[in-house]
């Protein structure tokens, strides 16, 4: 009685996978559609997108990484090392990884991007001409 209950228990494990196999079958349909194409001036490398989905950084091979946001509007290009084999980022995209293995070396930047905002007409305390502005969103919601 006990070799029939080990044989039971043997014949349904090899079973399992046909079962399984049976739901991953031609019925099942896999739907996409592209979001975005945008065209580089460089070879692409390597790529990584900010957990937030602001901004999109990739290695190019004139030895920069371009930063974009998801629409494909370019933000600006960080120069790096010739021999920068891959790249990574901090989840926010605040703080670029650089990686090569020729120098066998690490490299971390802190990034920040600077926005110019157009206040022309705009009401505004203090000098016309100050090196520095400060823009309060009261009446955004």
């Amino acid at each position: 009685m006990k070799y029939l209950v080990i044989a039971a228990y043997c014949l349904l494990l090899s079973a399992t996978p046909l079962i399984a196999a049976q739901h991953a079958g031609p019925g099942n349909t896999l739907n996409w559609n592209v979001q975005q194409t945008w065209k580089m001036t460089a070879e692409p490398l390597d790529f990584v997108q900010s957990l937030d989905n602001k901004k999109v950084f990739v290695l190019g091979s004139d030895s920069k990484v371009h930063i974009f946001t998801p629409s494909g509007k370019q933000l600006g290009a960080i120069p790096v090392d010739k021999d920068t084999t891959a790249i990574d980022i901090a989840p926010r995209g605040e703080m670029l990884y650089l990686i090569s293995r020729t120098d066998k070396s690490y490299t971390a930047i802190d990034i920040s991007v600077t926005q110019k905002i157009d206040t022309t007409g705009a009401p505004f305390l203090g000098n016309e001409n100050a090196p520095v502005t400060l823009i309060v969103f009261s009446d955004f919601q």
